[in-house]
This record gives C-alpha cells, structure tokens and sequence, in this order.
C-alpha cells in the first residue's frame, strides 16, 4: 500500500517543436499532468488457480468485473474487496486447445451494458466456442457474436453511439465489429499499423474524440484509427510509440491524455497529447506484469496479472488528479 503521492519519476526527451505543439494543443494537460496518489490494493487473485487478471469492467459503486486469462473466468471484485467468481468457461470437448499463439483456451476482455449485462472474450482455438459471450445478472452465459476458431480476440469494447461491439484480434492484426443485439461479425479494420511482428499486435481498444484508438504489443505504439461517417475505418495513425509489451490503456478524461499499462515491464505510464512518456508506477509501487487500466472520474483501476513479473496478481485502486 502507498499513500503517498507518486511523482513524474522519468520523463521521455521532447524536441522544442514538439513541446511548443503540445502547449498549443493541450496547455492544460502539460502544465498539468496527471498524477496519481492513494494507491491500494483493492483485491488478490489465486495465481494457483490459473487466476491472471487481465481486464477490466468497472461497475457502478466502486466495484468491478475481471476477465482471468487461464482460469477461464470472469470474477466480481465488490468495493470491500471480495471475490465471487461468475462463470468458468469450459475446455472444449477432449480438453486442451488450440488457441492462436498462446495455445490453452484464455478468457480475455470483459465490458458490461447500462443495463448490468456483462460480456467477454472466450478463445478456444474451436469454433463454437471463440467470441463474445453475454453473462445476464440471472443467467448462463451464452454465445452471441461467434469469431472464427484461428482468431485471438483481446480487447472488448461497447460502442453505444453505432450500437456495436469492437473487439481486437492480437494475431490477426485486426479490429473486429458486431451489432450489440449478436450475429455475425466482421473484420472493421485491418490497417497494416494494427498487425503483429511476431508475437501480439492489436491489444487494447478505446472509442475516444470521434475514432478507435489500440496499442500494438509488439510495436509499442498507441494508433489512431477515424471513424467515417458511415461507421468504417479510416486510416490509422501512430500517436505515440516507444511503448514495448503496452497491454491495454484508458484516457484520464483530460483530452488525448492516456495512462498506458505496460505489461513487459510492469509500469503504468502518463502518454501526453504529444507522444511524451512518464512513468507513475513500477515495480516499486507493486506493480507485476501490468495488464490494464480502467478510468471511472478520478478513480484509476490497474490489474497486475503477474504473467511475466512475480507471482501476485491483485487489483489496484489510486485516485487520479488533478
């Protein structure tokens, strides 16, 4: 546990053109950046239990819903800080998988409607069994935007304004879409900025300032993708790079101000409206193999999945200011 302020410890080098384009663009967010303090930890996962937390869904009252990578599940953290699992998704028949890359089957990104509905990634490697599935508050989850058995869905994201789900697909380096009442889903962009180089490209996702914005794992990069009048995708840009293992990210509320969870080396990081880097939490602060970031107000949710750091996986809570 912290309580103490976390300052800007490291600061990325910015060329005189770039600072003076920054303050044109964002004065507030540099002459202000955000800080973060009261950083706690809200609540452990059982690394034994395959319990690797990997995204995050908050909810109304402070708590929120958490997809666990090789547990299979999808876990309710309440604001006391309590565990009950919701669904633990089952092996396809004959066990085992075949999941792109990773190879096991893996729960992966969660979102919830107003209405309380929560939904979430399953990739198995079978058809079937591979896309978004909805958990109603009294309710078995069910399948409802099937995704091809060769695809790694990551991210998911409820666009409310176009009335569809966006879902990332890590090693096809593409963003998929699909109506929110479920069907079938189609591939909304595959601009080449969003591929692998190896391992994962497409990871995390946001609907922000009129586009789609993902970070690309193996890139480092944040990218932003414009959303046509008509639904489609423009091209993408890069709007920030220098960011190796970047996992997911969110937006402080502050403009094109991102904090980024940076999974290769357990930090999260302030990504100015210029591109600038500055790290507010590392391993010191307890940071282990950062997944994600959810921003709710001035309330930052982090998860710590420990997949490539240590051995504890919790969920943090920091409050966000100014």
């Amino acid at each position: 546990m912290s309580l103490r302020p976390i300052e800007l410890r490291r600061t990325a080098t910015l060329g005189v053109a770039a600072l003076l384009a920054a303050t044109i663009t964002a004065p507030d967010a540099l002459a202000h950046p955000a800080r973060l303090d009261d950083v706690r930890v809200a609540a452990r996962f059982d690394r034994s239990a395959g319990q690797v937390a990997e995204s995050i869904a908050p909810e109304p009252g402070g708590g929120a819903v958490i997809g666990m990578i090789p547990a299979r599940q999808v876990v309710r953290v309440a604001p006391d800080g309590a565990v009950r699992v919701l669904v633990t998704m089952p092996l396809p028949p004959g066990g085992g998988g075949t999941t792109p890359v990773i190879g096991t089957p893996v729960v992966t990104g969660v979102a919830r409607s107003d209405r309380g509905d929560v939904y979430f990634l399953y990739t198995s490697g079978r058809g079937g069994l591979t896309g978004i599935w909805q958990l109603r508050p009294a309710g078995v989850p069910r399948l409802v935007v099937p995704l091809p058995a060769d695809t790694m869905p990551n991210a998911l994201v409820i666009d409310g304004e176009r009335n569809r789900f966006l879902v990332t697909d890590s090693t096809g380096g593409r963003i998929w879409q699909a109506p929110l009442g479920g069907g079938a889903a189609a591939v909304w962009s595959a601009d080449p900025a969003l591929a692998p180089g190896g391992f994962f490209g497409a990871n995390g996702l946001k609907v922000h300032d009129g586009a789609v914005w993902a970070s690309n794992s193996d890139r480092g990069t944040i990218v932003r993708i414009p959303v046509a009048a008509n639904g489609g995708a423009g091209r993408a840009r890069v709007r920030a790079a220098g960011l190796p293992g970047i996992d997911d990210f969110d937006f402080t509320g502050r403009g094109t101000e991102i904090l980024a969870a940076i999974n290769q080396s357990s930090e999260l990081v302030r990504v100015g409206p210029d591109g600038s880097r500055q790290t507010l939490l590392d391993a010191e602060d307890g940071m282990e193999g950062t997944t994600a970031v959810a921003v709710r107000g001035n309330r930052v949710y982090v998860t710590n999945g420990a997949n490539l750091a240590a051995n504890h996986p919790h969920l943090l809570l920091a409050r966000l200011w100014p």
